[in-house]
C-alpha cells in the first residue's frame, strides 16, 4: 500500500459519548472521519485517566478504518503488546515518557503496529531527528496533554522543522490539540497531514443525530483547502 500524505481527519473519542463509544466510532466514520483517535491517559504521565486496552478491544469491531492509539502513559513498553492485541493500527508513545524511546518504537513495530512518536509543546523538533527512520508518524502536541477542549498553542514552526527533517520519508505529521477550522489551515500549510479533533468534530451532534459530525469534518477540510 503506497504512502498517502493527503489530509486525514482523526476525531478524538475523548469528546464522544462515553456511554456509547461503539456507535460513536461507527457514526463518525460514516460521516467522513479517516481515522479514529483514542487518547489513553494514566493519571501519572498526564493528570487524567481515560481508557485501557480492554476498551480499545471493545470498540475495534466498530471501526472500519485506522484505530490511532495515543499512549500518554509512563512507562509505555509494558503495555505495547496489549494495545497491539486490542487492534491498534497506530500506537504513539511520547518521547518524554521514558529514557529509551528508540527501543519503544522498535517494540511497537515488532508487535505489528505502526509506530508514532509524540512531542509535548515544550519539547523541540530536534528530539525526533534520530528517530525518523523507525517511525511512521510524528505527533506534534498543540496543547499540553491531559485534557480535551484546551486552547491551541501555535507550533507551526516546529511542524515546518519536522517536515523538513522528514524529507521524502513515508512519515505522517499529526497535530493533536485545539484543532478547528481556524487553526487547522496553519498546521496543514506547515506540513501536517493528520489532524486530531475532538470537540470541533463532536460538538452539536450525537449518535441519534450524527449529521453535525459530518458538517464539522467538512468545515475543517474546507478551511484547509482554501
Amino acid at each position: 500500500m503506497s504512502f498517502d500524505r493527503s489530509l486525514k481527519i482523526a476525531p478524538s473519542i475523548l469528546a464522544a459519548d462515553f456511554a456509547n463509544f461503539g456507535a460513536e466510532c461507527a457514526a463518525v466514520e460514516a460521516q467522513g472521519a479517516d481515522w479514529v483517535h483514542v487518547d489513553v491517559m494514566d493519571g501519572h504521565f498526564v493528570p487524567n485517566i481515560t481508557f485501557g486496552p480492554a476498551m480499545c478491544k471493545a470498540i475495534r469491531p466498530h471501526i472500519k478504518g485506522t484505530m490511532d492509539v495515543h499512549l500518554m502513559i509512563a512507562p509505555v513498553d509494558t503495555y505495547i503488546d496489549a494495545f497491539a492485541e486490542a487492534g491498534a493500527d497506530m500506537i504513539t508513545a511520547h518521547v518524554e515518557a521514558g529514557p529509551h524511546i528508540h527501543r519503544t518504537l522498535q517494540a511497537i513495530r515488532a508487535a505489528g503496529a505502526k509506530a508514532g512518536v509524540a512531542l509535548n509543546p515544550g519539547t523541540p523538533a530536534e528530539a525526533v531527528k534520530e528517530l525518523l527512520d523507525v517511525v511512521d508518524l510524528v505527533c506534534v502536541m498543540t496543547v499540553n496533554p491531559g485534557f480535551g477542549g484546551q486552547s491551541f498553542i501555535d507550533m507551526t514552526e516546529k511542524v515546518m522543522d519536522i517536515r523538513a527533517m522528514i524529507g521524502d520519508r513515508p512519515v505522517h505529521i499529526e497535530i493533536d490539540g485545539g484543532v478547528d477550522p481556524t487553526t487547522a489551515p496553519m498546521v496543514v500549510e506547515a506540513g501536517a497531514d493528520v489532524l486530531v479533533a475532538g470537540s470541533a468534530v463532536f460538538k452539536g451532534g450525537s449518535v441519534a443525530n450524527p449529521a453535525p459530525y459530518g458538517e464539522n469534518i467538512r468545515a475543517i477540510r474546507a478551511a484547509c483547502a482554501d
